[in-house]
């Protein structure tokens, strides 16, 4: 009844219980607030099959069981909440839910004493209603990147989505235009992951609703346009004692400000790389912004590399300051629950293993030859399926349901998207 009794005292008559599936989709279900206590006990049911669960129409409903501490009231909606919910089925969680698999990676760091925080920087284009085009017919500056112009021209919107930020207490600090024409990102302050995850799903739903009310669409695909800067979704991570709040990256005597404890686990994202990138760069289009030619900007933002370095953008991984990574590899594709829940598995597997990175690059990873011994990341999606099949790191950390699951929907996937024929195709070999 605490919920209820909460969405009584904020106005809220309606509540969207919500999950994400595997494929990252957030599926709801609208709710009297009147109805909002037997939801809680029993969980709102939903046909598996109907999304993209890996069940089939035989097997039994799921049940999403709404968590209290995740509701929102919808800022441009007020009489509305949503809530996240955690997936169950025959009374136990459902093993491949994401946020399940993320609950269960963060217990088991919270058993050694660690807690995982997160930042998260959502980059999104604004686009005509069909998705065609750019909103801005104005917006067409070679190097686009923080050009005040083209953001006060959006400013209605833009500030419109930080003032919802700031009404539900996520301490919004910077918006900028982005790098490509018509891209935007707003940040906000970092948190434990869960609450980064919950958040970043329903920032999603917000920016697209918000851009609908402006007559516009938002899309956080990956690489929308060829020549243009594709969405990102970059990460900061640390990892902290949460009894003593306590960052246990830091080491202010270390020339990047991380500690022993961050280089191994940052050691362990690097080794994981190839079966984390079916992870957080899970579509095929992903593949387009990571191994882009170029851009009409000069430079298209993405790594190509597994490497890291200080506060130089043209790696894997960065280290802007003290105390905290940058993982640049995730784009606006990535579930925000296992993203977050691989990213942990791989730095605690660094952690029990050691893995120093060795020092940091110094290079321009754009331009220079790829020194011998480093590794490039996946070519395509097929090239990232097939590293996370053969990972057993990845697999004892996200539990083998999940795995079997992800990699069945995934390799479908890639088999509809191969039995296309695209223009590149007749233009370069109608006549062959």
């Amino acid at each position: 009844m605490e919920l209820q009794k909460t969405a009584e005292e904020l106005g809220i008559r309606y509540l969207l219980v919500s999950y994400s599936d595997l494929l990252g989709t957030s599926r709801s279900k609208l709710i009297p607030a009147a109805a909002i206590g037997e939801v809680c006990e029993k969980g709102a049911p939903f046909a598996g099959f109907a999304t993209w669960l890996d069940l089939t129409p035989a097997d039994p409903d799921v049940f999403a069981l709404p968590d209290p501490n995740s509701l929102i009231q919808l800022p441009w909606k007020p009489e509305v909440g949503w809530v996240a919910a955690d997936l169950m089925m025959n009374g136990k969680p459902l093993a491949q839910g994401p946020r399940n698999v993320l609950r269960t990676s963060i217990a088991r760091a919270a058993s050694r004493g660690y807690e995982l925080r997160t930042g998260v920087e959502c980059e999104f284009f604004l686009l005509t209603p069909d998705g065609q085009s750019i909103g801005d017919p104005f917006d067409d500056q070679r190097k686009p990147c923080y050009d005040q112009q083209a953001l006060v021209r959006r400013y209605d919107l833009i500030t419109e989505i930080c003032d919802a930020l700031s009404q539900l207490g996520w301490e919004p600090y910077q918006n900028d235009h982005e790098d490509a024409n018509g891209q935007f990102e707003i940040n906000w302050k970092y948190s434990e992951a869960l609450k980064t995850a919950d958040r970043q799903t329903f920032f999603k739903f917000l920016v697209k609703s918000m851009a609908e009310q402006h007559g516009l669409r938002a899309t956080f695909m990956p690489k929308p346009f060829t020549k243009l800067t594709g969405n990102g979704c970059h990460i900061h991570v640390s990892l902290w004692d949460p009894k003593q709040n306590v960052n246990l990256f830091h080491d202010h005597t270390d020339e990047q400000g991380l500690s022993k404890l961050g280089y191994e686990f940052l050691g362990g994202v690097l080794h994981s790389a190839e079966a984390l990138s079916a992870i957080v760069t899970p579509t095929v289009n992903s593949y387009r912004r990571l191994h882009a030619r170029g851009t009409s900007s000069g430079a298209t933002w993405s790594p190509n590399t597994i490497s890291y370095a200080g506060n130089n953008r043209t790696h894997m991984i960065r280290i802007p300051d003290g105390g905290r990574f940058e993982l640049r590899l995730a784009d606006g594709a990535a579930n925000p629950y296992i993203t977050a829940a691989a990213l942990l598995e791989a730095g605690l597997d660094g952690i029990n293993n050691h893995r120093h990175p060795g020092p940091p690059s110094t290079t321009n990873a754009y331009y220079a030859s790829v020194p011998e011994g480093l590794r490039s990341l996946p070519d395509n999606m097929l090239d990232a399926l097939r590293a996370f099949q053969s990972d057993t790191i990845l697999t004892a950390g996200l539990g083998r349901e999940f795995k079997d699951s992800y990699l069945k929907l995934k390799h479908a996937e890639w088999r509809d998207f191969s039995s296309y024929v695209t223009k590149w195709e007749t233009d370069t070999t109608l006549d062959c």
